[in-house]
């Protein structure tokens, strides 16, 4: 890194004051976002970008998003060269910088006296953008079939909504009014980045403050180096197998599996990410664009390099990572592939390819695998208490991986999501829904000196009215993976149980229709153990055994102790 043109202390303040700007844009969007997903889950990310496009600063969201936010800004940066105050702009396109259709992207350029200082923007999950199936979480082929796809679009001009742009999104939708308030409330964001932007500037200077907005990439990449530089040098490879796409051929009774290699090659203060030997794209939705991909190997390289997490994560910390993989295949997606699924499961189960890859060069660094899934559930209809439709999406947790010198963790976001859990009474007040279960899964983690995090059972009944849902989920055919003789977690197990009917398994994507009075489950996978089972304390044990967490039988088969 060149020397810094400002004095440390002048740095870390600027360098501070636009993290708390990013913290700030995220408070402004859950106290203003409708929609549940928005408000108490947190499904989205905020983001001050440089003129460029480069990502600056990201407030405590989500790691999926770390490696194509940069690239939904610059895609506005080449779209439009007469950015102007006032101005707002929108788009989803995965081809040109979105992930998948219901992450939209919105953007705006902060100004002070007429200079371009740089861009705020907010990537938020819309719970329904389109498409067939309620929630947009359809078994397709197409990306056509998705959903409404938006190019680089202006929304706003002279501060002012463009209707007939408004009108356009808001007729595709089927919720157009909370989509509206979480579209507002996005903008609201931005705002706020710009307001925080420009004061900085009225305050250091314009010329001050772009020079530090680079310094911050630098810094952040000076340290990743370094974090590198302190792990060992050597080569790796990793192939992992994924439940399949959600598209059952002609002839064929079950989803099919396909396989993603990994080899990582960490020299110095560099490490490249190659993904030849994966699969081509697939039929249905599980392709995903290379920044997708990306934005897993990010994620692990971080929690590996940096766990106490003292770099700040933004495009200049990428710099010394390299990610390649062959175009068509199913991790570096082409038009026209669906996408919808790959955003979060490709890039949940590329975090945990990173972890065992490296666990052959730095065993010390890593944790066993996770869920390794977002285990989505959409339903959506016609809400009988008031006649208006809806659409609720969920994304229920699972187990996080036991780490060398600890356990895992029960029932939370792990690798790239960091959302919260959607609470049942939100849940029940705003949808036709009840929620009858929601519990840990016994021996659900897998065993090992440390115990890998248990997965949850969630029971979901259909009130009144039927109700069209969609499942995305992997972990129901391969297991989450133990580490260093730990053994593997739980799968994960979907089923409905219609009124007077048996339980009918579901497979692990696509649509159904869900009667009225029925049960939907899901049971999220639990989470890979570290260590042989043989090293556990015993007085650990106990407590498992006591907190329900594992059960005699399974204290027996994997730890071969009988219990008092």
């Amino acid at each position: 890194m060149a020397r810094l043109k400002t004095d440390p202390a002048h740095f870390e303040v600027v360098k501070n004051a636009l993290y708390s700007a990013a913290e700030e844009m995220k408070i402004v969007l859950a106290k203003t976002a409708y929609s549940p997903l928005l408000k108490v889950a947190g499904d989205y990310s905020c983001g001050i970008f440089d003129v460029d496009g480069n990502m600056v600063a990201q407030g405590p969201d989500l790691p999926i998003h770390l490696g194509s936010m940069p690239d939904a800004v610059r895609a506005v940066v080449r779209a439009f060269g007469d950015v102007v105050p006032g101005d707002v702009f929108i788009h989803n396109d995965p081809y040109d910088g979105g992930s998948h259709l219901p992450d939209v992207n919105v953007v705006a350029p902060a100004f002070h006296q007429g200079r371009l200082l740089g861009f705020g923007c907010v990537r938020a999950h819309w719970p329904d953008i389109g498409s067939a199936t309620p929630g947009s979480y359809g078994a397709v082929t197409e990306i056509y079939g998705e959903g409404l796809r938006l190019p680089p679009v202006r929304l706003y001009r002279d501060g002012r909504p463009d209707p007939a742009v408004e009108a356009i999104i808001l007729a595709n939708v089927r919720t157009p009014a909370e989509r509206l308030g979480d579209l507002r409330a996005q903008v609201a964001a931005n705002y706020r980045a710009a307001q925080r932007l420009g004061e900085l500037a009225a305050k250091y200077g314009t010329d001050s403050l772009l020079d530090i907005m680079q310094e911050v990439l630098d810094y952040s990449e000076t340290m990743m180096r370094a974090a590198l530089r302190a792990l060992p040098d050597g080569e790796a490879e990793f192939t992992d197998v994924f439940d399949g796409d959600g598209v059952i051929g002609p002839g064929e009774t079950e989803d099919e599996t396909f396989k993603v290699h990994i080899k990582l090659v960490k020299r110095g203060d560099t490490i490249t990410a190659d993904f030849t030997g994966s699969d081509d794209a697939v039929a249905g939705p599980m392709n995903a664009p290379l920044t997708v991909t990306a934005s897993g190997v990010f994620c692990a390289l971080k929690m590996i390099a940096d766990p106490n997490s003292l770099i700040p994560p933004n495009s200049g910390c990428w710099r010394p990572v390299t990610v390649t993989a062959p175009p068509g295949s199913v991790v570096n997606a082409q038009h026209p592939s669906p996408v919808v699924y790959a955003n979060h499961e490709i890039s949940h189960r590329v975090a945990d390819m990173v972890m065992a890859a490296l666990f052959a060069i730095t065993p010390g660094s890593v944790m066993a695998g996770s869920q390794g899934t977002s285990a989505v559930i959409t339903f959506g209809g016609v809400d009988y208490r008031n006649g208006d439709r809806f659409v609720s999406y969920e994304s229920v947790k699972g187990g996080f991986g036991a780490r060398p010198v600890k356990d895992g963790i029960n029932a939370v976001a792990s690798t790239v999501s960091n959302m919260s859990n959607t609470p049942i009474e939100i849940l029940e007040m705003s949808f036709p829904l009840r929620v009858e279960e929601y519990s840990l899964v016994p021996d659900s983690g897998g065993a090992g000196t440390y115990r890998g995090g248990l997965g949850v059972r969630r029971v979901w009944r259909v009130l009144e009215n039927q109700a069209h849902a969609a499942v995305c989920c992997e972990r129901t055919v391969t297991a989450p993976f133990g580490l260093d003789g730990g053994l593997a977690g739980a799968a994960a197990r979907l089923e409905l149980i219609a009124p007077r009917s048996n339980a009918r398994r579901l497979t692990s994507k696509g649509g159904f229709l869900a009667p009225a009075g029925s049960l939907v489950v899901m049971q999220a996978p639990g989470s890979g153990g570290y260590g042989p089972p043989s090293g556990r304390d015993r007085a650990a044990l106990c407590e498992d055994l006591l907190d329900g967490y594992v059960t005699a039988a399974e204290a027996r088969r994997a730890y071969g102790v009988e219990p008092p």
